[in-house]
């Protein structure tokens, strides 16, 4: 009988090791860590227009501070130079590239430049109100769900809500109208170590005896549903996919046969739910590592499913990151799933960065809009509108002034404002307000 020699097994496991057999063996064991971002610019087209949104919701925040609602362009052009970091000028050919949304007139006592919203604005407003009150139902049940996604604890911190109560289509005084007016579903939480400090203040999901089915409804996922369809559908052919998250990547992305193979295992791996506590299970096996590592991602779907827009700032993300169990490199995490979710850096000046939810879009609009999300979407075209449709001479209704009032003898506005072509709306752009936007720092 042949007897292999001590030294030839140590050689032939080295020759194993660096066959290309072996080594794309070992990467279809788990999806690549470091992938590069490929860009979508259907997505990167919706933070465009959001840089527009953004803009207007803070000129008009100080326009709506005011009791008759106008002020001097003089003025507001102070104000957003000194808090928004724009330019001299930029602000009065802002308000003169969007009159569908600003109407600039001649004060009849003061002789000035003033501006107020007009009409179509000040309808979007009172429709963006109506669609928050008429939806103010289904935000305490976003809420109820965020606090249960906080398994360990059932609640978080007032302040991180406070954040995103733009997202989750809460109003601004969501303290009063929603938590303490449903004291069956919130309970509002003081330390009593620090009662004036506002980090110490928490909201925690109040669970009720004999509130089962309620419970169990709270607790089923977005995705969970989408299987759920999908199996009605499909039948017993879709049982492969009762681990599954619908996969989109970008195009450009390249997928490679070992990439695909490690994708098609991963589709197909067990995870707990992201409302199941997982304080007490053993975590040291690689098995539960990986099961842990896909909990995650259905957290952050599950996290992004509750939003009116189905996206965030991955900023506001980080902040859940120990009440939820988030990794620690979100940005790495999110590259490594594209197909899932995608991350734009477009729209805030490289100083946020937004997450999309893939499968909630097509063509940079929601597949299943909401009111709330119609209702914002329409300052987004009213701004997209371009100028050469509204008469600027007549709303400037100042005599003699004409367009280059605001330009103080420099450069004409009129010239630049008629010779703009950027204002066409294109197929992919989207809507979507975020009127307070936080730069917070991400580890």
């Amino acid at each position: 009988m042949w007897r292999r020699s001590p030294i030839q097994l140590p050689l032939l496991l080295l020759l194993l090791r660096q066959s290309p057999v072996a080594r794309s063996f070992s990467q279809s064991t788990s999806i690549p860590k470091n992938l590069q971002r490929v860009r979508d610019h259907g997505f990167d087209n919706v933070m465009e227009a959001e840089k527009k949104v953004r803009r207007a919701l803070q000129l008009q925040s100080y326009l709506l501070s005011q009791p008759s609602g106008s002020l001097p362009v003089s003025q507001l052009d102070a104000l957003a130079r000194r808090y928004h970091a724009i330019g001299p000028d930029e602000t009065g050919h802002f308000l003169l590239k969007h009159p569908h949304v600003f109407h600039v007139f001649d004060h009849p006592v003061q002789r000035l430049l003033w501006v107020r919203l007009t009409p179509g604005a000040a309808l979007r407003l009172r429709q963006e109100s109506d669609a928050l009150r008429s939806m103010l139902p289904d935000a305490v049940r976003r809420l109820r769900k965020l606090l249960l996604l906080a398994a360990s604890s059932r609640r978080l911190r007032l302040e991180h809500i406070r954040l995103v109560r733009h997202d989750l289509g809460l109003p601004d005084d969501f303290l009063q109208s929603v938590v303490l007016a449903n004291p069956s579903f919130f309970r509002l939480v003081v330390s009593s170590d620090f009662p004036d400090d506002p980090r110490a203040h928490y909201v925690e999901f109040v669970d009720e005896p004999g509130d089962g089915n309620d419970l169990a409804e709270l607790t089923t996922c977005a995705i969970e549903r989408i299987r759920e369809l999908q199996y009605r559908e499909r039948g017993a052919d879709a049982e492969d996919s009762r681990f599954a998250f619908l996969i989109n990547f970008p195009p450009g992305f390249k997928i490679g046969k070992y990439y695909r193979i490690a994708v098609w295992k991963w589709q197909r791996l067990p995870y707990w739910s992201p409302y199941e506590d997982v304080a007490g299970y053993d975590l040291r096996s690689l098995e539960a590592q990986r099961r842990m590592e896909k909990r995650m991602v259905a957290t952050i779907h599950e996290l992004l499913s509750l939003t009116v827009e189905k996206r965030m700032t991955m900023e506001r993300i980080a902040q859940f990151r120990q009440a939820i169990g988030l990794p620690k490199k979100l940005k790495d995490f999110l590259l490594q799933h594209q197909g899932i979710f995608y991350f734009s850096t477009r729209g805030h000046h490289g100083k946020l960065h937004t997450v999309f939810l893939r499968e909630a879009y097509h063509k940079g609009d929601l597949v299943e809009p909401n009111e709330l999300y119609l209702a914002r979407r329409k300052l987004c075209e009213l701004l997209l509108l371009s100028p050469k449709k509204a008469n600027l001479d007549r709303m400037l209704t100042s005599l003699g002034r004409g367009m280059d009032a605001f330009s103080d003898g420099r450069s004409g506005a009129k010239s630049k404002l008629i010779g703009d072509q950027g204002e066409q709306r294109s197929e992919n752009e989207d809507s979507g307000s975020d009127s307070d936007v936080e730069s917070q720092f991400v580890d």
